[in-house]
């Protein structure tokens, strides 16, 4: 059996593209808990990748004919979180769009903490979607 070749990722060049997000508080080198993750990590990604997941759930709203174009907002919102809670491969989609952004360490702290992890980012994403 082979030893696993070490992830080589573009991690300073994945740093730089991240939006400084106002409020947050001073970056810790690398998050150890799973709050810090989501402030430091989830939320600046989250916010750089906000068009494409815009998109991304338009794109799903109409493979599934949604009515959203004549819905009133808080009917879009409840269909928008709906598609959201049951389609898991819009789930799937949604969480390859963000952790396709993580540096090595940050990879490797996402796959400690999956379970966890992916429930709060698509609680945050669903906001930015809905919201």
């Amino acid at each position: 059996m082979t030893t696993p070749t070490p992830l080589l990722r573009p991690d300073a060049a994945l740093l730089a593209l991240r939006p400084a997000i106002a409020g947050q508080p001073a970056a810790i080198p690398t998050p150890t808990t799973v709050a810090d993750f989501q402030h430091q990590v989830l939320r600046p990604v989250l916010k750089l990748q906000h068009d494409v997941l815009r998109a991304t759930v338009a794109d799903f709203a109409a493979d599934y004919r949604l009515p959203l174009a004549g819905a009133a907002p808080t009917e879009q919102q409840r269909l928008l979180g709906e598609l959201l809670a049951r389609n898991a491969r819009l789930r799937a989609t949604i969480t390859g769009l963000v952790v396709g952004l993580f540096t090595t360490e940050e990879l490797a702290f996402y796959r400690e903490n999956r379970a966890e992890l992916n429930r709060r980012l698509l609680d945050l994403a669903e906001q930015r979607v809905v919201g």
